[in-house]
């Protein structure tokens, strides 16, 4: 399958996720190939379809001084929270072209992000009934969540690399209260060169997907 890659930088969630929708109706039309954004967010809390509010951690009034939007949106999964530092990566693809299967899908995209990260010497893995790439089952590196209409997906994961890990304290990352929540840079003790994480997660997704 043959797909465009767009790197956004930091870019603003709602404007990101506008984006999203126009590209999958250009590709559902198949006026356009499947397109992988690659983008940043500054801090933002979303919501997926199968989220609660209850899984706020501070008041209506900290986030709003904070200057925290909490952005309800239609993927898969429950609440998260993105910032910069964190690599967001939106695979807006038509698996009419490779696979129609959501469960294959996304335990591809696990794969790729399982691959990247054990080219920074980091072992992850999956954890049985929760989606997404943990370390020894307890420290969760990447959260995922998708949407899919006619075979057209969007949204997709958000990998911990040099974010400030702290803002997850303002949410119950994904509903679960007694795993913690981890990232490249914490596990290895220093920082990640960005551009090079990113040209390691496109050269997996090529591995997989071209």
């Amino acid at each position: 399958m043959e797909f465009n890659i767009l790197d956004i930088g930091l870019f603003d969630y709602q404007k990101a996720w506008d984006l999203q929708k126009e590209i999958a109706t250009s590709v559902q039309k198949q006026q356009k190939d499947s397109t992988l954004i690659i983008c940043e967010h500054p801090t933002v809390i979303t919501i997926g379809k199968n989220g609660s509010e209850e899984n706020l951690t501070k008041s209506e009034e900290f986030y709003n001084n904070n200057n925290i939007q909490v952005i309800f949106n239609n993927r898969g999964g429950d609440v998260t929270l993105h910032n910069p530092g964190q690599l967001v990566v939106y695979p807006i693809f038509d698996l009419n072209k490779s696979k129609p299967d959501l469960h294959w899908f996304l335990r591809t995209l696990e794969q790729i992000v399982i691959d990247t990260v054990a080219e920074f010497d980091i072992k992850s893995g999956r954890f049985d009934s929760y989606t997404g790439v943990w370390l020894e089952e307890q420290r969760k590196i990447c959260a995922m969540g998708l949407h899919c209409s006619r075979w057209v997906t969007s949204h997709g994961l958000a990998l911990n690399v040099n974010n400030d890990l702290s803002e997850f304290e303002f949410i119950i990352p994904c509903g679960i209260k007694e795993k913690e929540v981890t990232s490249i840079s914490k596990e290895i003790g220093t920082q990640v060169d960005m551009l090079q994480l990113k040209n390691k997660i496109i050269k997996n997704f090529k591995k997989y997907f071209n």
